[in-house]
């Protein structure tokens, strides 16, 4: 009997019927199929696990960036011995200025040789802040290729500087601004300024080069070992040097002696100091030494600028509107070149009043509360 059943139950499923079908009328009144609810939580299930593949790259990416700002913080950690975050500092800034120079950032080139030549400065006055304790032999290498490198930016950054300065001279002057022949002349450093900066980017072969000599710097970096010393006594005979210098150059320059340059290579160790105290965790020391260095960079620019005007009789000041308009911008350029000079030599007597001795033995009182916080 049950052999009979089987047999007619599986007539029944052939008869009319492909064999894989299933009977007519399998599905009752009141039921739906199954498939769009599996449909669905399988989307969901996948929705689900893309949306914790995405939480988790996110957050391994974030963990990332912020382990490269720490690594590339200008200063200091908290705990940190002094010669191990000079070393870290070292390596940060030749990334920021290998990746900047590689173009990994997609930054545009203005702002790429901006930045590059700022790593380079924080560099310099970092390996001169090591001199003593890499040895002359590593510092005049180390400097010597900075250097170059900075050289190959100048160019630029000087093009752009320029054009800069003319903006901001003649912005509060909006009859000056209009005047024709200074408008010739701001479209002739506009043209200049993406020449230079072509030249210093766009050539590969001197892109290549500079980075090659970063890449190799920074592989020596990475065998530095500064001495642990407790508080700045690593850095402290070099940071006696710098601050000498800036003072003995700040004398010079307040007796009137040099001019131009002089005030030039003043502003050099200003920005030395700037850096050696924000790499030692003292802002408003750090403050007060960019405050000046940024106004000894404005008497520079406007030097430059000044420099950079073509005589009367040459384009764009051609004819007496013209010559008139020349005068009236360089009237201007020494009025503010006049106050900056002032302001400098005040803010300087200010920040280096106290004798080379006297001032280390500030920073180092100031450096020893700073690490106890």
């Amino acid at each position: 009997m049950i052999t009979t059943e089987r047999t007619a139950i599986r007539r029944r499923l052939a008869v009319r019927r492909t064999a894989h079908r299933p009977p007519w009328g399998w599905r009752k009144a009141g039921h739906s199929s199954i498939l769009a609810p599996v449909a669905a939580t399988i989307a969901a299930t996948v929705a689900v696990g893309m949306g914790v593949a995405l939480a988790r790259a996110e957050r391994a990416r974030r963990a990332t960036k912020a382990k490269h700002a720490r690594e590339r913080r200008f200063t200091q950690l908290p705990g940190e011995p002094l010669g191990a975050g000079l070393r870290r500092m070292a390596l940060g800034q030749l990334d920021l200025a290998i990746e900047l120079l590689s173009d990994e950032r997609g930054t545009p080139e203005e702002r790429a040789i901006h930045e590059t030549r700022k790593a380079l400065k924080r560099l310099r006055a970092l390996n001169r802040l090591l001199r003593e304790a890499l040895g002359e032999k590593a510092f005049a290498r180390e400097e010597e290729i900075l250097r170059a490198a900075a050289r190959r930016l100048a160019g630029a950054r000087d093009a752009q500087v320029i054009l800069s300065t003319l903006d901001a001279l003649l912005d509060p002057q909006r009859k000056l601004a209009r005047r024709r022949s200074l408008i010739e002349l701001r479209e002739v450093l506009v043209a200049e300024r993406e020449v230079a900066t072509q030249r210093a980017l766009g050539a590969q072969a001197t892109r290549a080069e500079v980075l090659c000599e970063l890449t190799q710097l920074r592989e020596r970096v990475k065998q530095w070992r500064p001495p642990d010393w407790p508080s700045i006594a690593v850095i402290e005979s070099d940071l006696l040097r710098l601050y000498r210098q800036g003072r003995r150059r700040h004398r010079y320059a307040a007796r009137g002696k040099g001019g131009t340059r002089a005030l030039h290579e003043w502003r050099k160790r200003v920005k030395d100091l700037r850096y050696a105290t924000e790499m030692l965790g003292l802002r408003a020391l750090a403050r007060r030494a960019d405050k000046l260095g940024e106004h000894l960079g404005e008497e520079h620019d406007l030097a430059l600028l000044q420099a950079r005007l073509p005589a009367p009789g040459h384009a764009p000041f051609k004819g007496k509107r013209a010559k008139r308009a020349r005068k009236d911008l360089l009237k201007a350029i020494s009025r503010r070149r006049k106050s900056l000079r002032k302001r400098t030599l005040r803010e300087g007597e200010r920040l280096y009043r106290r004798k080379p001795k006297q001032f280390t033995a500030r920073v180092r009182r100031a450096h020893a509360r700073a690490s106890r916080v």
